[in-house]
């Protein structure tokens, strides 16, 4: 075979190989296409319930029950909005300013007391750390529906059911945010840094509020949030321990509305799913001013 030969031939073996070999770019493609479908049929089903609650606050009694659930069939949002800020006395106001008060004051203290708790178990040594903190471990497995019963006992010993106390003081604590806490400390809080602010003469109150909570922002903004979450839908517990209408919070008076057509035949369904409406937006404009400091807290880690 001659050289000429040779080279017309090379061509023909190359292009055969390149058609046989997968192509890594198509590989690539189709596992994002499938990625981004299975993402977007997640967010369709998360978003289902709150387009439906949209909807239906949307329309008056006759168009609830008897026009299409997922599209609109008049416009009776401000009629709904307000009757359920006039409805007996305005008291859909003093639920929603007692779900502040529990969700907001409550979860700002026990996000402070978790990142110290957290703190003191990551950076401390003392006699029966890990005991302690297996306790933690194990109390949040603990379901909070077989608490309550207790605490309404010990609440009903020293008189503080049926006041705000018996859901501050429950909210207060929270192993799981103290468990966040100190795993979120472990990777965050150099010892050296410590080291060496013990060596310029800050005390531990110093060193805590000064330092160590200016770089937990992340895992406090974290905490604070699934804290704030969890109160707000709290149900069984105040359910418990609350009793007179001026303390309940907004589930718990919304769940009595939905009970009133069963006990006195009135039918509050449009008033309640347009309080239920109202009592998404304070979770949703949470998270949204939430976002900074979770922003903060990775591009803080980026330049690290």
């Amino acid at each position: 075979m001659t050289l000429t030969e040779r080279r017309s031939e090379r061509p023909q073996v190359r292009g055969v190989r390149r058609l046989s070999e997968p192509d890594p770019a198509s590989r690539g493609r189709g596992g994002q296409r499938f990625l981004l479908v299975g993402l977007a049929l997640a967010g369709v089903y998360s978003l289902f319930p709150v387009w439906w609650l949209m909807v239906a606050a949307t329309k008056d009694r006759t168009a609830l029950y008897q026009s299409n659930g997922l599209w609109f069939s008049g416009w009776h949002l401000w009629d709904n909005l307000h009757q359920v800020f006039t409805y007996q006395d305005g008291i859909f106001l003093r639920w929603t300013a007692n779900s502040f008060l529990y969700a907001g004051v409550g979860s700002l203290g026990g996000t402070l007391i978790a990142l110290a708790t957290g703190y003191g178990l990551a950076r401390f040594d003392f006699p029966g750390r890990n005991a302690i903190f297996a306790c933690v471990v194990g109390s949040f497995l603990i379901p909070i529906a077989l608490l309550t019963l207790p605490l309404y006992l010990l609440f009903s010993a020293i008189g503080m059911v049926d006041t705000p106390w018996a859901m501050l003081i429950p909210c207060l604590i929270n192993p799981f945010s103290v468990y966040l806490a100190k795993v979120y400390t472990e990777a965050t809080i150099p010892y050296e840094l410590l080291e060496a602010a013990r060596i310029d003469g800050a005390g531990e109150l110093r060193i805590f509020f000064s330092i160590v909570l200016r770089m937990m922002t992340t895992g406090g903004a974290t905490v604070f949030l699934l804290a704030f979450v969890n109160t707000w839908n709290a149900f069984f517990l105040p359910l418990t321990v609350l009793r007179g209408k001026e303390n309940w919070t907004l589930n718990l008076g919304l769940y009595n509305w939905s009970g009133t057509r069963l006990e006195s035949g009135i039918d509050l369904t449009g008033l309640v799913l347009t309080g239920a409406l109202l009592s998404i937006v304070p979770m949703a404009v949470m998270m949204v001013a939430m976002r900074r400091y979770w922003r903060t807290g990775v591009t803080l880690g980026a330049l690290k």
